[in-house]
């Protein structure tokens, strides 16, 4: 049976959305035209891909054919593109957006050459995990760590970046006037977690490692709704990547942290039996990127990284760790940072 790589397409498209005629309107076509395509596929392939009662979903079968479907697609069009020296647009998902991912994807775009970016939002790492096991992004970008009952299995991950974090308080914080602070100085403070506490793995890990026992979670609306909640509450703070920008109006202090200073870890993720054609030349630019704006800098004795971190560095020769002193400028490491007087 020769597999029409239209039909194909329409069934993808149609199971991205779970509706007719939003797919139609991506593909562009009538919703009469879609169900036509979708209906001569199921019977190529003598099965129910979609479920029509109460609402249109995957069959079981549906559910099976997607990840090859995906890759069929995909090959597809990479054996247009071997002809037409046109490549395909390499799909990424970021999340944790609050940390602004995408200011490492554009600095990294730069060293990319012809590599198409089509970047897309991810809800968290369990979510993008997902949708690279299922085929509907090729990679993503954000802090990956162990996921429980080996969802994360098929998947291939690789360090990126390292991103000193700052502990961001309102103007009435009573640490507000520090220039750097030892976590432990912020026991007495409540970290503020812009989501549940169950879902955001490295500020769990960071408040379990240092004791901070007072701790508040509540949804994420955005950047502006933590600003206000830190200008409201005296007592909170969060911790907020050193590099990431703020809204001009913010009001907020960044303090560095020190001794030791945590850092945020950022990678890639992708699936390695899936890998789209440009993913070399697409790392090899993240890496060119992050030796040339030192990354990867990490000391063990002066940084800290939760435990489900340093087996990412295993793979990697840490950037300018020789061990100097973290008041040493550096690329993205921010301006030299004086340990307080009071250590």
């Amino acid at each position: 049976m020769d597999l029409d790589l239209a039909l194909v397409r329409a069934f993808l498209t149609t199971a991205g959305t779970l509706h007719f005629g939003r797919a139609a309107e991506e593909l562009n076509t009538s919703q009469q035209a879609l169900s036509k395509r979708i209906a001569r596929l199921e019977t190529l392939l003598a099965v129910r891909l979609f479920e029509r009662e109460g609402g249109i979903r995957l069959s079981a079968a549906g559910e099976r054919f997607r990840p090859a479907a995906h890759e069929a697609l995909a090959a597809g069009e990479r054996a247009v593109a071997a002809v037409s020296g046109a490549g395909s647009a390499v799909r990424i998902d970021t999340w944790g957006h609050l940390y602004a991912p995408m200011r490492t994807v554009a600095q990294a775009a730069q060293a990319l050459g012809p590599v198409r970016l089509e970047p897309g939002p991810g809800r968290d790492w369990p979510s993008v995990a997902q949708a690279l096991l299922r085929g509907d992004t090729d990679l993503g970008l954000g802090r990956v760590h162990p996921l429980p009952d080996g969802r994360d299995a098929g998947l291939t991950q690789r360090l990126v970046r390292l991103e000193p974090v700052d502990a961001l308080v309102g103007p009435s914080h009573p640490l507000a006037g520090a220039d750097a602070l030892r976590p432990a100085e912020l026991r007495e403070s409540t970290l503020w977690c812009p989501a549940e506490l169950t879902r955001l793995d490295f500020l769990r890990r960071f408040a379990d490692h240092f004791a901070l026992t007072r701790r508040q979670d509540g949804p994420n609306l955005g950047l502006d709704h933590l600003v206000q909640h830190l200008r409201d509450d005296a007592g909170c703070f969060t911790l907020f990547p050193a590099d990431a920008p703020l809204p001009d109006h913010a009001g907020l202090r960044a303090i560095p942290l020190v001794e030791p200073t945590p850092l945020y870890a950022w990678s890639l993720a992708w699936r390695e039996s899936a890998r789209h054609p440009q993913l070399d030349t697409l790392l090899r630019g993240f890496t060119e990127t992050g030796r040339s704006r030192r990354w990867l800098d990490y000391a063990p004795q002066r940084d800290w990284l939760p435990d489900t971190d340093h087996a990412k560095l295993a793979s990697h020769t840490p950037q300018g760790s020789s061990g100097g002193s973290w008041a040493e400028p550096g690329p993205d490491r921010g301006e030299s940072r004086p340990v307080p007087s009071s250590c």
